[in-house]
């Protein structure tokens, strides 16, 4: 038997002209940096996140990468970690467009050691991991039923390879989402060569990053504390890089 044609997945078969891009964690860091990218490549983008108010300063920084007035920047405030949430944000994208690159980034750098208290360890594998799981459940069987090629990249981090002890909790989330992203990619292989498959799932794993990961886990314990939040108490995040990051 013939092998099949395989589909082009290159970068500029995907990121082009016209073409969708849907980007959780989107108000910062990695996932506004791809969301600038994609908009500078005349993709439409969906912009997605949990915090609506920096999301809005996102997509006016995305406005100015146009090059094209007939891209369409959309932003909607998600909670990744809701599975209801996430189908609804794929109806709403697949009821006017297709969706041709699908980052789920969204992550949430808290978490603790091995006695660290139930309800934060289901916050933070409910962002970090079941977070791109219901992004690929929301998108991937209408990515498929659009027969248009497309890519998936769902961020892990190093840590979740490595395990270096400190975090045990954002540890399992990371390393969790990696073994699933690894078999869905050996079932989009399959795909692409038995049945004319053209999906394909990459793990995007980030090093030490300047992003703001970690400024929001302290702000949102300030908050929940009643404390006044000093942005410069934190170490780096992206008004305030630090050297030997990666971005």
């Amino acid at each position: 038997m013939s092998p099949l044609p395989q589909p082009d997945l290159s970068p500029s078969a995907i990121f082009k002209d016209g073409h969708t891009a849907v980007i959780t964690g989107a108000s910062s860091g990695i996932g506004r940096a791809t969301a600038f990218y994609c908009v500078s490549k005349g993709m439409n983008v969906w912009m997605v996140d949990i915090d609506e108010d920096e999301l809005a300063v996102a997509k006016e920084l995305a406005l100015a990468k146009q090059t094209n007035d007939g891209t369409k920047i959309e932003t909607r405030t998600v909670d990744v970690s809701n599975m209801e949430k996430m189908e609804s944000l794929a109806k709403e994208v697949f009821a006017g467009s297709k969706c041709h690159f699908l980052m789920n980034n969204a992550g949430t750098g808290a978490g603790g050691g091995a006695m660290t208290d139930m309800n934060v360890v289901d916050k933070v594998m409910g962002v970090n991991t079941y977070g791109p799981i219901h992004g690929c459940l929301a998108f991937v069987p209408k990515m498929k039923e659009s027969d248009e090629p497309g890519i998936i990249v769902n961020t892990g981090s190093k840590q979740g390879i490595t395990m270096p002890p400190g975090n045990l909790t954002y540890n399992m989330s990371k390393a969790a989402l990696k073994a699933y992203t690894e078999g869905l990619e050996h079932e989009f292989m399959k795909e692409r060569s038995e049945s004319n498959g053209k999906l394909k799932a990459a793990l995007l794993v980030p090093g030490w990053v300047n992003t703001s990961i970690v400024l929001k886990v302290e702000r949102a314990k300030a908050t929940e504390a009643g404390n006044a939040f000093d942005a410069n108490s934190v170490f780096f995040h992206e008004d305030k890089p630090a050297t030997g990051a990666w971005m």
